[in-house]
């Protein structure tokens, strides 16, 4: 493949300032697939210039133009599919299933927003009082440092991109260091679909925690974009504050799932195998904790069981697997460790529970008797691992699902009524209700309590890199 292993800045592929790179490694058997360009402090800063003398001409850009970009970014990539799918699963691990979903995931918040872009709506209105017109405009917020996580390389990218150049922002992008080819790939689209110059840039900084401080000092930078942990979304939080940057943050999870007695076993399975399953559990909207009332949790777990059972393991780039490896060889043992802690703290190990001696792979693992407050039920797992808590009354259960400082993703299966109604106690941001997916590039995505500022997708989406400018208008007949 091709791959591209350079820094962009100002529309142009370059190394980094001081020639260092660092190894891009392919999860599935160790190999080095690639050396990228490590950006230095004055890559970062030259991105910034560049984004910052960009932002007038592009803001001035009509909307239309900028819709027509991103969607001729869109057509690109849908007919890239598969060579956007081979990129993520050589430099991510998963599974092919789970690149294509996510490349074809996507690829559509560029159209969605493609559409946005000529939607950006104002205000007209006279006051109260009758002394005034007053109009509120809204504008682009400006430079935007948009930072995305490892495990949705690609969608983390374009949903962050996509509504911030549609918006009329200039952006730089600054990818995961285990996952930059896959942004890369992005940032090229861009470029191939029309982005000026100066609109787009890509840096891998390192080390990284200092140099995007160095970013956000830059009076300049007026937006970030953040999904990721949410330890390091607290220290970027702080130093947002020095400037006063506008902070949007998509952090951690601890999605709860709920089996209430009466649910369709059928339904709950199938939809819980995918809110566990996805990208091998590495989302942070994957369910975390399953809570399985009494009266269904023999049957739910036997049925898991075996479906867990059926899935494939194996490198993502044979199509036949359907769990592919983690990002890393210390993503796969912090996934046992918890196993490990979980089975000493008295859960049984029903399936599962191995690590590979070659690759970043962890079985599918099923873990029950599991005691809430456990380590496992109070950390993102991250991994493949199924964590099951019995239950005997509702609203204890509910309890137990809103006992975490996050509040990101929660997942509720059973009878239409009573699901609603305790999804609409959940503390969440997001609720499925006998579904196991909610992701859509039309609806708003974001968390609740610590899991999160603002929203990406939807029409809120855009907003986040708007900001409003109120001017006062004399009214007819006053002076």
């Amino acid at each position: 493949m091709n791959l591209l292993t350079d820094l962009f800045i100002d529309g142009r592929w370059r190394p980094g300032a001081d020639g260092r790179r660092f190894d891009v490694i392919d999860p599935a058997d160790g190999s080095t697939i690639a050396a990228f360009a490590a950006a230095t402090e004055q890559d970062c800063l030259d991105a910034v210039d560049a984004a910052a003398n960009a932002q007038p001409g592009w803001a001035a850009t009509a909307p239309r133009e900028r819709g027509e970009i991103l969607r001729a970014a869109y057509e690109i990539l849908t007919a890239e599919t598969e060579t956007f799918a081979e990129i993520m699963v050589r430099e991510n691990g998963k599974a092919w299933a789970d690149a294509i979903g996510e490349a074809t995931y996507a690829k559509e918040f560029f159209r969605w927003f493609s559409e946005e872009a000529v939607r950006i709506a104002g205000d007209y209105r006279l006051s109260p009082a009758g002394d005034k017109r007053i109009v509120v405009d809204r504008a682009p917020i400006g430079v935007s440092l948009l930072i995305t996580p490892w495990n949705f390389p690609a969608a983390m990218a374009t949903r962050k991109l996509g509504p911030a150049l549609a918006a009329g922002c200039t952006t730089i992008l600054k990818p995961a260091r285990e996952t930059p080819l896959t942004a890369a790939y992005v940032v090229d689209v861009l470029r191939r679909a029309g982005v000026p110059a100066g609109v787009v840039n890509l840096v891998t900084p390192v080390p990284t925690g200092p140099l995007v401080k160095r970013m956000l000092d830059r009076p300049e930078v007026r937006k970030l974009s953040f999904t990721g942990s949410t330890e390091v979304g607290r220290e970027l939080l702080h130093a947002c504050a020095d400037t006063v940057v506008s902070a949007s943050m998509e952090l951690g999870g601890n999605a709860p799932l709920i089996v209430l007695p009466g649910a369709d076993l059928d339904v709950a399975v199938e939809g819980a195998l995918l809110a566990k399953m996805r990208n091998g559990g590495s989302a942070c909207t994957a369910a975390n904790r399953f809570y399985v009332h009494d009266s269904v949790h023999d049957e739910f777990v036997a049925r898991f069981d075996a479906a867990l059972a059926a899935i494939p393991a194996g490198p993502g780039l044979d199509r036949a697997n359907g769990l592919g490896a983690l990002v890393s060889v210390a993503e796969r043992d912090k996934v046992a460790a918890l196993v490990t802690a979980a089975v000493a703290d008295g859960a049984t190990l029903r399936r599962g529970g191995r690590a590979s001696e070659v690759g970043a792979f962890y079985d599918a693992t099923l873990l029950t008797g599991v005691r809430h407050g456990s380590a496992i039920t109070t950390t993102e797992i991250f991994g493949p691992v199924t964590a099951v808590v019995r239950f005997d009354d509702v609203d204890e259960a509910v309890r137990m699902a809103n006992d975490t400082i996050y509040g990101l993703m929660g997942y509720v299966f059973g009878e239409e009524r009573e699901a609603v109604s305790v999804a609409r106690r959940l503390e969440a941001g997001m609720v499925a209700v006998n579904r196991g997916v909610v992701s859509d590039p039309a609806a708003p995505f974001g968390g609740v309590k610590q899991s999160g500022l603002g929203r990406e997708g939807g029409s809120e989406g855009i907003t986040e890199f708007l900001e409003e400018k109120y001017i006062a208008l004399t009214a007819d007949g006053q002076r």
